[in-house]
């Protein structure tokens, strides 16, 4: 076994993953921590600002701390949609290294995609090849299926921040996924798995988690009722209401309106009235490729 710790900086939140991995792709999760650093602030102008790269950085240093208590071996810090599309991430990475002496890795859509199906396939230890996967997180949604034996990967810039900050209603929101939801429709995904903090945060609010629970969320299915209602209370409690609710973090109030607006769209272009919650992500994907190195391209 490899001991591994993953950092994911993503545009809502950077997380940490320190895991027990071997050759064969099973993965021991031994510690887990996520701060909402928001890194995406002002997404939609292209440039990261300096309260949120010092946010973020600061996390980052912290986790990379926590990691090393764990003595972990093996360190994969990556980035995705906020800093793959800023215009100055050179300077959010230079940051970083000159704090930590870490490399972050920036990683393409595609490739994001595809880390998550394979995080995904080992966190439920199934073929998933029937199923699409879809990651919705801040600033890009990513679906994964598989076309005659080929794994297929597509990224839309449909995020919850991207599309809260944007304004950007339902209607709006088909419209971004439209042209990638018909291509996945075309083939006929049996199943629909969801990952990142929009269906996880559901799955907890869906079982009135007071506290948070991997492994009561990790394979928690919804059906499309449950989304629909959960969503109506999340509209009617309003920004502050929606605080208080159980299961749904408080840093997360003001963009899981249009993550679960995404989610509902995804759904109902797909005409699968199910979804089934992966705590097994991006993270498991870049575990498993730092111990057995996986194509991405």
């Amino acid at each position: 076994m490899t001991r591994v710790a993953v950092i994911d900086i993503g545009t809502n939140s950077t997380r940490l993953l320190v895991a027990d991995v071997d050759g064969r792709g099973r993965i021991a999760p031994l510690h887990f921590d996520l701060r909402t650093t928001r890194l995406g602030q002002g997404i939609a102008g292209r440039l990261l600002i300096a309260r949120a790269v010092d946010r973020t950085v600061e996390a980052v240093a912290d986790m990379l701390a926590q990691a090393r208590e764990k003595s972990a071996g093996l360190f994969v810090v990556a980035a995705t949609s906020a800093v793959r599309d800023a215009e100055n991430r050179d300077w959010f990475l230079d940051r970083v290294f000159r704090l930590t002496g870490i490399r972050v890795r920036v990683l393409g859509g595609q490739e994001e995609a595809l880390l998550s199906y394979l995080g995904v396939a080992a966190g439920f230890g199934e073929d998933v090849a029937g199923a699409v996967i879809v990651d919705i997180g801040g600033g890009s949604t990513e679906f994964t299926w598989t076309r005659e034996g080929r794994v297929v990967c597509r990224s839309v810039n449909a995020g919850a921040v991207r599309m809260t900050e944007g304004g950007h209603d339902g209607r709006a929101i088909r419209e971004v996924l439209r042209e990638t939801v018909n291509e996945v429709k075309k083939d006929r995904p049996r199943e629909l798995i969801g990952v990142g903090g929009t269906v996880t945060t559901l799955a907890a609010m869906d079982l009135k988690l007071g506290v948070y629970d991997r492994d009561l969320v990790h394979g928690h299915v919804l059906a499309g009722a449950d989304v629909r209602r959960l969503l109506e209370e999340l509209v009617r409690a309003g920004p502050e209401g929606r605080r208080r609710m159980p299961g749904l973090q408080p840093a997360r109030a003001d963009i899981i309106v249009a993550g679960v607006q995404i989610l509902l769209e995804v759904m109902k272009g797909l005409e699968l009235d199910r979804v089934r919650a992966s705590e097994a992500d991006l993270m498991y994907g870049l575990a498993l490729q730092a111990v057995k190195p996986v194509e991405t391209k």
